[in-house]
């Protein structure tokens, strides 16, 4: 049996790091996880093959030769799943789709997709292989409860050209206790979370070590800390033991809600086990918003004090904001930009309101006939699927004015500047040179230093680091060639 598994491209966004992937010479940001995870679930005797688009072009030959054609994509990635199945459609080979998009949207995929894996496919992939050998696969696989992901097996690894990738991915836990208006993901892995065993992650950790891996990892959980008693009594003291035992080989970021900041004792742990940057939804500074939002473990805190405090365990936050609130008010452009620089977000990602299928904001405004399509799944477009309270027109110049000011190279470095000054540089893990590191350096040099826009500014940080803060060099580096990614993208705005 030849299967093909199909991972479509990438649009260029925020977080493909698309023009910051060339100063490392690497084609994708993450490999395709779901892909290389379900494949674990197939019989070694069936010859598999995975075409990740965002690395390599998909042949027609790719698709003639196989019996079928396994598809995952989330909602960012539609248009070019669309192309993928009609190439598939056109060669008369049938195609099993599952991943976020499809599970959200199945009747847009009614007539063009075969066979679709709705939800979670671990407990559902025995019954799959089975149909495929007797040739008698169903039209829908779906389960009514969440899996137990503790049976869940090591990825194949070895389906990847490891060498293309700026980051490994792995994933420890499912789900997320809150409920933000929002957020799909109650919907797609629900409000308990599941996670896996401290024996399963290791041996994970493991596999990727003794398939090459050396470098940063990215643990794709949609709130890493849900269970923090399970972190702390079991699991990061294995990762630390793990990591000091194979001389730190790994970096880790993942997402965190903000209460992470009331857990010093996690913090801590975190930081010892190689954890150096989190994701967290701020969102806003408005009060209102994060209220209509239910973002209420936002309210809980102050936020500046949190921020600070995390930055200051060790920790590079990286930020998600929203404008197009009901509740905005036409301030709410300056005050987003005020609280990101005061605060040293260097990353900031900044997008409109978006209602996802599955969320409860898509449930009430297509109760109040609010609602124009799907979403892209762009964060940083200019569309988006609701009818705003706030003028359009005026939402999206503004919007697209703060992202333009955010990311324009004073305004920027400012952040760099103000973040390092309270970061704590991890003193267990020594920075890997080698010719990769080189390459992005001298490339960082001529682009940044010579050519960019961002010259003046990349020279004085450039000397303040090195005089200053000479432990945050690399740190500095690697941020100065992320703002050169997001430049771009503000650019095309």
């Amino acid at each position: 049996m030849n299967i093909l598994l199909v991972y479509p491209a990438y649009p260029e966004t925020f977080w493909s790091f698309k023009h910051a992937l060339k100063f490392i010479s690497k084609r994708a940001a993450l490999p395709p996880l779901g892909l290389i995870t379900i494949a674990s679930y197939l019989p070694e005797e069936w010859n598999i093959r995975l075409v990740d688009m965002n690395c390599e072009k998909l042949k027609k030959e790719d698709i003639l030769n196989s019996d079928y054609v396994f598809i995952s994509a989330m909602a960012v990635q539609r248009e070019s799943a669309i192309k993928v199945i009609k190439q598939c459609n056109d060669c008369g080979k049938p195609i099993v789709a599952g991943g976020p998009l499809f599970t959200m949207e199945p009747d847009t995929f009614q007539n063009t997709v075969d066979h679709f894996v709705l939800g979670e496919a671990e407990e559902l992939m025995d019954e799959l292989v089975e149909d495929i050998k007797n040739n008698k696969l169903k039209r829908y696989y779906a389960k009514p409860n969440f899996c137990n992901i503790e049976t869940t097996p090591v990825p194949r690894w070895d389906l990847l050209n490891l060498k293309w990738y700026g980051s490994m991915s792995i994933q420890y836990s499912r789900g997320c206790p809150y409920n933000c208006e929002f957020c799909d993901i109650a919907a797609l892995n629900g409000r308990k979370p599941r996670t896996k065993t401290s024996v399963q992650l290791i041996q994970e950790l493991q596999s990727l070590y003794d398939a090459g891996w050396r470098r940063s990892v990215f643990f794709v959980d949609d709130n890493f800390i849900s269970n923090k008693s399970k972190l702390k009594k079991d699991v990061l003291p294995a990762i630390i033991q793990w990591q000091k035992a194979h001389g730190y080989p790994f970096s880790f970021y993942t997402e965190v809600s903000v209460d992470f900041s009331n857990d010093d004792q996690l913090m801590d742990l975190m930081f010892k086990a190689g954890f150096d940057r989190v994701f967290i939804g701020l969102e806003t500074p408005d009060p209102d918003s994060l209220r209509e939002a239910n973002k209420y473990q936002n309210i809980k805190q102050n936020l500046e004090e949190s921020i600070k405090k995390i930055q200051s365990f060790g920790f590079e936050i990286q930020g998600g904001f929203i404008v197009g609130f009901d509740s905005d008010k036409p301030t709410i452009f300056d005050k987003q930009f005020e609280f990101i620089q005061k605060n040293g977000i260097v990353t900031a990602m900044v997008g409109i309101l978006n209602a996802p299928r599955g969320s409860e904001l898509y449930s009430r405004l297509l109760k109040e006939n609010r609602l124009r399509g799907e979403i892209s799944g762009n964060n940083v477009d200019i569309n988006t699927n609701i009818i705003p309270k706030m003028n359009l027109e005026f939402l999206i110049k503004n919007y697209k004015n703060l992202v333009a000011k955010l990311y324009q190279p004073k305004n920027y470095y400012d952040r760099l500047k103000k973040f390092l000054v309270n970061y704590k540089v991890p003193g267990f893990s020594k920075a890997k040179i080698g010719f990769q590191e080189i390459s992005a350096f001298i490339k960082s040099i001529f682009i940044l230093g010579i050519v960019g826009k961002e010259r003046k500014q990349y020279w004085k940080m450039f000397f303040w680091s090195l005089l200053k803060k000479p432990k945050a060099f690399p740190k500095m580096i690697s941020l100065s060639i992320y703002g050169y990614h997001f430049r771009k993208i503000a650019e095309n705005l």
